[in-house]
């Protein structure tokens, strides 16, 4: 998934354990999180969030593996993999989704292209219900 320096004309960055940074982050390379950020978290290319290490901001990225937490909403462009130790407090948006077991996601996921929802939800929700007034009128 990580590219090799200069293929994207950007290098890597590492915000190292220990390190706690604050405010609007902006890249054009790769970004491996070890320590925190607070604020935002914008990359034109990959993310590592690494075991540990923690995001309390809304993130964008081309591509992502997470081990580590995320608190806030999560935009990925194509691929995200969340590891068994990754934890995301937040609505997640990607093309495709990768999950290991143990991992945890509080919030919504949309994956791909995907069409609007309104129609088909409440279509679902008036017929379920029908079917539990019919139910109720046959007991």
């Amino acid at each position: 998934m990580f590219k090799k320096d200069g293929e994207y004309g950007g290098g890597e960055t590492i915000i190292a354990q220990g390190v706690k940074l604050e405010g609007d982050f902006k890249s054009e390379g790769n970004v491996v999180v070890e320590g925190e950020v607070n604020g935002t978290l914008t990359t034109t290319n990959d993310l590592r969030v690494a075991e540990g290490a923690r995001i309390n901001a809304n993130t964008k990225a081309q591509s992502a593996v997470i081990a580590g937490e995320i608190n806030g909403n999560l935009k990925i462009g194509e691929k995200l993999e969340l590891l068994a130790s990754a934890k995301i407090n937040g609505d997640v948006d990607a093309k495709i989704l990768s999950v290991t077991p143990g991992a945890i996601v509080n919030g919504k996921i949309s994956m791909g292209d995907v069409a609007p929802a309104s129609e088909p939800i409440t279509k679902g929700k008036k017929e379920t219900k029908r079917k539990n007034e019919e139910e109720d009128i046959e007991l």
